[in-house]
C-alpha cells in the first residue's frame, strides 16, 4: 500500500539549514508548505515558489542508498513526507496525489545541493560524491492543489 511513513519538519533556527528534519505525527499543508517547516532556500532564494511547497521522498530510495553504504535516515534528505510504495522513477510532473485531506501536484525533481554537507556522514570531504550519488534520487517537489491535514500512516492515492 502507498502510504506516508514519516512526516518531517525543520523549525526556523538561526544559522541552521533545513535538514535533517525531525518527525512529527501530523501537519497542516497550505499553499505555503508544511506547517512548522522552514525552508530557507525556498523562502529566500526562490521567493516562496509555490511549486516547491512540499518535498516527497520514497523510503525505497533510502533503503537503496543504505545498501550503497550511505546511512541515510528518514528526514535526512530534507523531505517533508517519507513515503512508501511509489518509486522515485514513477513520479513525473503533473501527476496529482491525495495525502490525507491534501492534494499535491508533482512539479519537478529536486536536485542535490551543498547543504547536504551538514549531514554527519557526508561533510565537506564526501559532499561531491554524495551529490553525484543522489542525482535523480533526491525526491520530488510538489505544489498544493488542496490544503489540508496529513497524518503519519495516511494512504497516498494517485488521482491523475
Amino acid at each position: 500500500m502507498n502510504k506516508i511513513l514519516q512526516i518531517n519538519v525543520k523549525p526556523n533556527v538561526f544559522n541552521e539549514h533545513g535538514l535533517p528534519k525531525i518527525p512529527v505525527d501530523d501537519v497542516f499543508v497550505s499553499n505555503m508548505g508544511v506547517s512548522g517547516d522552514y525552508n530557507n532556500y525556498r523562502t529566500n532564494k526562490k521567493d516562496r515558489n509555490p511549486d516547491m511547497a512540499v518535498l516527497l521522498y520514497p523510503d525505497e530510495s533510502i533503503k537503496e542508498l543504505n545498501g550503497e553504504n550511505w546511512p541515510i535516515k528518514r528526514g535526512d534528505i530534507g523531505e517533508n513526507f517519507t513515503i512508501s510504495g511509489i518509486l522515485h522513477s514513477h513520479f513525473s510532473p503533473g501527476q496529482q496525489f491525495q495525502l490525507g485531506e491534501c492534494i499535491l501536484e508533482i512539479s519537478f525533481e529536486c536536485d542535490p545541493c551543498h547543504n547536504l554537507a551538514v549531514l554527519p556522514y557526508v561533510g565537506e570531504d564526501k559532499l561531491n560524491e554524495f551529490i553525484k550519488t543522489l542525482m535523480h534520487r533526491r525526491g520530488w517537489y510538489a505544489k498544493v492543489i488542496k490544503e489540508g491535514t496529513v497524518k503519519t500512516g495516511d494512504p497516498i492515492q494517485q488521482l491523475k
